[in-house]
């Protein structure tokens, strides 16, 4: 499996975090697009560049390109909810390995959100890597699920 193209989004408490990843995944290989901000402002809003990423990864995934997501900010909460208002993105709040593999396992994300008030830059870092290197497991009742949560989405009908 090739790399997914990797979008990322921060706010002003992610930046520093978000410099490194650039750097870092760059380095080991990945297509990193930066969705901002592209200076310091203590003011920001993170939806901005969260949405513009997510935005990104469903416009990628549309067109056919494998692409993941990174959101940032202080607590990745934040973050996450303003990604997930994109129809079609699936962000996780990434904390520890097994949230951040799990994301990907079982739920398929495309966004991983991560708090870089929270986490060393190293720490956040392998998280991130592990996000992008989890291959969703196709299991039946993992498809069945997220096919629930999309069937949600279009309709606001949920099936049981």
């Amino acid at each position: 499996m090739t790399n997914p193209r990797v979008h990322i989004g921060t706010d002003h408490a992610g930046m520093e975090l978000s410099a490194h990843l650039i750097k870092h995944l760059t380095g080991l290989g990945y297509e990193v697009v930066d969705h901002g901000p592209k200076s310091y402002d203590a003011e920001d809003d993170y939806p901005v560049f969260c949405i513009h990423a997510a935005q990104a990864v469903m416009a990628d995934t549309e067109a056919g390109v494998f692409a993941l997501g990174i959101v940032l900010g202080g607590s990745g909460n934040g973050e996450q909810i303003a990604a997930n208002k994109v129809k079609g993105i699936r962000a996780a709040l990434a904390w520890n390995f097994d949230t951040a593999k799990l994301a990907r396992e079982h739920n398929n994300a495309n966004v991983v959100a991560v708090g870089g008030r929270q986490h060393t830059v190293e720490e956040a870092a392998a998280l991130i890597e592990a996000f992008l290197a989890e291959p969703f497991s196709e299991a039946e009742r993992h498809i069945r699920r997220i096919a629930k949560i999309a069937s949600f989405e279009e309709t606001g009908a949920i099936s049981e």
